[in-house]
């Protein structure tokens, strides 16, 4: 149907907030990437807007070369992989028998996951608990408490309830156990949703400040994300960067320094977020069919 003129003018009012929004949140990373790959004399004058000025990548060399900044990156892959994998498997082993009509406790143990989305011990019980089980400085403290994200197991278990009953009756007739049916049939037919749900799990785990700076006191331990967050609060940081002895004789401003490490933080979700849209979208609209 021929939208109304009514119509048009709502879409074309709607699109233009949209790309307002857009664009509100493009022009910062705009300008954090302009000052990264500016230079000296083009920051501190102030003539930096969203377009680079006298191009120069010193402020990456600086980070790249300290010790700090890789060590802290690579805290960062391994936190995300491992613990991407655990809540990738845990959560699968929740969301499928919670979807097989076969399980007869299946409502009051969805039932009691949901009740953890309302209500959760808080703060300071959750921290006596890692503190208890000799959590505190290693990574388990920042796997184990949110190792299940209520939310994705239900989008998957939605996504399980969607299946055909026919395939499990025919993957049962042709003599499989649940365990087989799920890797041979289920996990093949999951991809989109798994993709959405590896996408929030893992930009969770990259963007983990609080549970590092709670449970992680070791410095060779933290990730990137809180070493950014103490560079943009903490000079002195900044400055043991630029006054290193391999830091060469060009002055880096701070603001250059901490534009580098925010890019450094967010590029690999940028990178990665592209190949997993067309799963995000399908995996999202599949998980909200039916309830």
């Amino acid at each position: 149907m021929k939208p109304t003129k009514g119509e048009q003018l709502f879409y074309f009012v709607n699109e233009c907030i949209l790309l307002l929004a857009a664009l509100s949140c493009l022009f910062p990373l705009l300008h954090v990437i302009a000052l990264a790959f500016s230079d000296f004399d083009a920051v501190m004058s102030g003539m930096v807007t969203l377009w680079p000025k006298g191009w120069s990548t010193e402020a990456f060399r600086l980070l790249l070369e300290g010790g700090r900044v890789p060590r802290a990156l690579l805290n960062n892959v391994v936190i995300t992989l491992v613990g991407l994998v655990l809540s990738l498997v845990f959560t699968t082993a929740a969301a499928y028998p919670l979807a097989r009509k076969r399980f007869y406790a299946r409502r009051f143990f969805t039932l009691a996951f949901v009740f953890t989305m309302l209500f959760n011990g808080g703060l300071i019980p959750t921290y006596l608990v890692v503190n208890s089980l000799d959590l505190l400085n290693t990574y388990w403290a920042l796997w184990l408490p949110g190792l299940v994200s209520t939310f994705n197991m239900l989008i998957l278990r939605t996504f399980f309830l969607s299946l055909p009953e026919e395939l499990f009756d025919s993957a049962e007739i042709d003599g499989c156990g649940e365990l087989r049916t799920l890797f041979r049939i289920v996990l093949p037919l999951s991809l989109p949703v798994f993709a959405t749900i590896a996408l929030f799990y893992g930009v969770g785990y990259w963007n983990n400040f609080v549970s590092v700076l709670i449970y992680i006191n070791q410095t060779e331990m933290q990730n990137l994300t809180l070493l950014v967050q103490q560079m943009i609060q903490s000079q002195s940081i900044l400055e043991g960067l630029n006054n290193a002895p391999d830091s060469g004789q060009i002055p880096m401003t701070p603001e250059s320094i901490r534009a580098a490490g925010i890019l450094v933080l967010v590029a690999p979700m940028l990178l990665v977020y592209p190949f997993l849209q067309k799963y995000f979208v399908k995996g999202v609209m599949i998980g909200s069919i039916k309830g």
